[in-house]
């Protein structure tokens, strides 16, 4: 038979359940918090992305007089390290290109890709599709 001490250490059934409620609240209130930011820092890297693309697309424009064919032509003319991957979609390969539109008198700008987009069919914490930015 075991004697039990009236000075015995150590937490009760109740101490713990209530630590560990505690515990609950906080993480209840932290983990919304912290994908919120995870999204914002995708957001993020997706403008810059789209704004060091769409900067290299103009510069190849200004010294070239036409628009790339593919991003890729953006590589090989060393406009570009390469091509970076769409926070979203995770590939570099789901990035969606537009192509020059005709000018006032019909004609149409040589090359193909005159802006890129995300390929995300996601929408932004701004309420607007990233396919759209």
């Amino acid at each position: 038979m075991k004697i039990q001490r009236p000075n015995s250490r150590g937490f009760t059934l109740i101490e713990l359940m209530i630590v560990m409620s505690i515990v609950g609240i906080l993480l209840s209130i932290a983990v919304p918090s912290y994908k919120r930011s995870l999204i914002k820092a995708r957001e993020t890297v997706l403008m810059e992305d789209l704004y060091q693309m769409r900067r290299a697309i103009d510069a190849y424009y200004t010294d070239k007089s036409k628009y790339p064919d593919s991003l890729e032509d953006l590589v090989t003319a060393k406009y570009l390290r390469g091509i970076p991957h769409d926070p979203f979609t995770k590939s570099a390969d789901t990035w969606q290109t537009v192509p020059p539109e005709p000018g006032p008198e019909g004609e149409l700008a040589e090359g193909g890709v005159f802006d890129v987009r995300s390929g995300s069919d996601l929408v932004g914490q701004n309420g607007i599709p990233y396919s759209e930015w």
